[in-house]
């Protein structure tokens, strides 16, 4: 395995930090944003509900920026699989959109 050296372990956190984390409070604080204004019982609050997307990528995200220090690949790793979640299609609003205009 090859030395890391602490700058490259403090760039990896940082990007992860800046980037990635602060990416996912701004989504964080705009859903819940949207969701305030719209009201509870809006069509994106119900199609939302409690949001175990996003949390879950704010772990993660959260949880490497340590682990960068610890073992950078591993931290590199959490990031691609918060990547492969998003990439995943997330059908709540479109089926909760859909059910809302079937009922009269």
């Amino acid at each position: 395995m090859k030395n890391v050296t602490i700058w490259q372990r403090l760039s990896t956190a940082f990007w992860l930090l800046v980037v990635l984390l602060m990416a996912g409070v701004a989504y964080t604080i705009l859903t819940r944003t949207l969701i305030a204004h719209h009201g509870n019982e809006s069509v994106l609050a119900v199609a939302v509900g409690s949001d175990r997307k996003g949390m879950a990528s704010l772990a993660m995200y959260a949880a490497a920026i340590p682990l960068a220090f610890v073992n950078p690949a591993l931290s590199g790793g959490l990031y691609v699989l918060v990547a492969i979640l998003w990439l995943v299609p997330d059908r709540r609003i479109e089926r909760t959109v859909a059910k809302r205009s079937r009922t009269p």
